[in-house]
């Protein structure tokens, strides 16, 4: 386990592996991190056709993105009186179909409104078809579209985001060749912090490690405890 982000984190982590090992890595799934990627790039031969930077982090900055675009038009409106979008946060960030039953009509009535919002979470919905393509061919076609019409929305949050892909697009696009997210590896983080919610969090970092190890470490406690148990009965 490593304590921080930095580059030479991961590049300690490399170097415990020799170079025969490093060369027969097919892919690495990451977030758009610079310094992963430069350790990657330093320690992995050919990283430029290995790394995939993970679909999770492409969206998310997107998402956060009709995050900011909600909170300031719903300043403005407020600022007229209107109410139309407060409690509605989550109605935007949430992948369409994972919007409750019970809010349903709700989210239909704000979508046939005129909205800034609406754009952008139509913007972010879109994105998500782009990790359908089997292809890096259509897949690159269909992001440009989508870099278009999110770069002619007239929303800066939006334009900026879509700015940032593009910046990073020739390890998203690679996903077409590797087919590989951190679904897992986010899977663990989530345990993790609620694991720390449920603590109320860790004072000494030796603790939070020991914690992690232990909840996270794949530990088969049962078939110890259980033969534990037929020695008491046995003797």
């Amino acid at each position: 386990m490593i304590d921080n982000r930095e580059q030479q984190s991961l590049e300690t982590f490399y170097k415990k592996f020799p170079l025969e090992m490093r060369e027969a890595v097919e892919t690495v799934s990451m977030d758009m991190w610079d310094p992963y990627v430069a350790a990657t790039k330093a320690f992995i031969p050919d990283a430029e056709e290995k790394i995939v930077f993970d679909r999770y982090h492409a969206t998310k900055i997107v998402t956060q993105a009709v995050d900011k675009v909600r909170k300031q038009e719903h300043h403005r409106l407020m600022d007229q009186g209107i109410d139309i979008l407060k409690g509605t946060k989550y109605l935007w960030l949430w992948n369409q179909e994972n919007i409750p039953e019970f809010r349903q009509e709700e989210f239909a009535s704000l979508r046939a409104q005129d909205l800034q919002v609406c754009r952008a979470q139509a913007i972010k919905e879109n994105l998500r078809n782009l990790w359908n393509y089997k292809s890096t061919a259509w897949m690159e076609k269909f992001f440009k579209r989508w870099y278009f019409w999110a770069t002619h929305c007239r929303l800066k949050p939006m334009i900026a985001a879509a700015k940032t892909l593009q910046s990073h697009v020739a390890n998203i696009l690679t996903y077409a060749k590797h087919k590989v997210t951190n679904a897992i590896g986010e899977s663990i983080n989530s345990k993790i912090e609620k694991m720390k919610r449920l603590a109320c969090g860790y004072r000494n970092r030796d603790h939070y490690r020991t914690a992690i190890l232990f909840h996270c470490g794949g530990l088969d406690l049962y078939p110890r405890r259980r033969n534990i148990a037929l020695q008491i009965f046995a003797s």
